[in-house]
């Protein structure tokens, strides 16, 4: 059928700013996919077209064929980030999943240092500083010779809110007093209404910008724990697999994987097996040839 021929993606075209036909949304739904793996939905179309019509505003095009264009042209290079950033979801929250903690606590205590996570969707930095609180109390000490968090995303706007580590206070209300005390500092004057973490919890925390899709990470160490949670629900089964196949090369063979509430592995790849609550372990004859090497 001819691009022309295509009928928009939703009835509310006479509402909207810019067209947005099926075939536009097909481009954009390839291009996220090839860039970092994210498989859009249908039912997707509605946010795709919120988040995009801001950057043609932004880029002064008058149509998402011009914008989606001029990115394949490399008539905006520039844009690919803000393009990437505009379609990734930050939800997030400080403990989230909580029974996940008490678990890193008891796996840490059991380790020598330095104990080494990786938190490869860190967000806007909820739980990547949730996780170095956890290891904080589980040695003592928030020094950085004990602990080494690396805390990844693939969007950059999310890791400059979680590198500067400044927070609304609803954020960070669900902490109890103590934590809050020893963890955060209150804002002041214009800054009230706010907390900011702590320079020490922040040192004990790299953030980095990696996607997942890539075949070489820029990650020299072996980890103990990877964080992996509520990310593989926005990619398709063999995406899933290519990932938590990849991870195993970047892991200790006693480490542990976080994955998300609504996330299950073991119909994905035979190369994890289920430890607890959405949380895994190296397959044990993989983990046996592992520490044969």
């Amino acid at each position: 059928m001819a691009a022309q021929n295509l009928a928009p993606v939703s009835p509310t075209l006479a509402s909207r700013e810019f067209s947005f036909t099926a075939e536009d949304f097909g481009r954009i739904r390839d291009l996220i996919y090839r860039r970092v793996g994210i498989s859009l939905s249908d039912r997707k179309s509605e946010m795709v077209y919120s988040r995009l019509a801001r950057r043609l505003r932004v880029v002064n095009l008058g149509s998402f064929r011009d914008y989606l264009d001029a990115l394949e042209k490399g008539h905006l290079p520039d844009e690919w980030e803000a393009f990437t950033n505009a379609l990734t979801t930050n939800l997030t929250a400080f403990f989230r999943e909580q029974h996940h903690f008490p678990i890193l606590h008891e796996h840490a205590k059991a380790k020598r240092t330095p104990f080494t996570v990786w938190c490869s969707a860190s967000s806007t930095g909820e739980e990547p500083y949730s996780i170095a609180i956890t290891l904080a109390e589980a040695f003592g000490s928030m020094s950085p010779s004990q602990v080494s968090v690396i805390a990844s995303d693939v969007d950059t706007n999310a890791l400059a809110r979680a590198r500067a580590g400044i927070y609304p206070m609803e954020r960070v209300a669900a902490l109890s007093p103590e934590r809050l005390k020893k963890y955060f500092l209150r804002g002041t004057g214009k800054h009230e209404g706010y907390a900011r973490v702590r320079p020490e919890l922040q040192a004990m925390i790299d953030f980095r910008q990696i996607n997942l899709l890539d075949r070489d990470w820029p990650l020299q160490q072996k980890f103990d724990v990877i964080f992996c949670r509520n990310v593989m629900i926005y990619f398709d089964k063999p995406t899933q697999a290519k990932i938590l196949e990849h991870f195993i090369d970047v892991m200790k063979p006693d480490g542990l994987l976080f994955a998300g509430h609504s996330e299950s592995f073991l119909q994905v790849t035979k190369a994890w097996s289920l430890r607890g609550k959405t949380v895994y372990e190296i397959a044990p004859e993989l983990r046996a040839r592992m520490g044969a090497r």
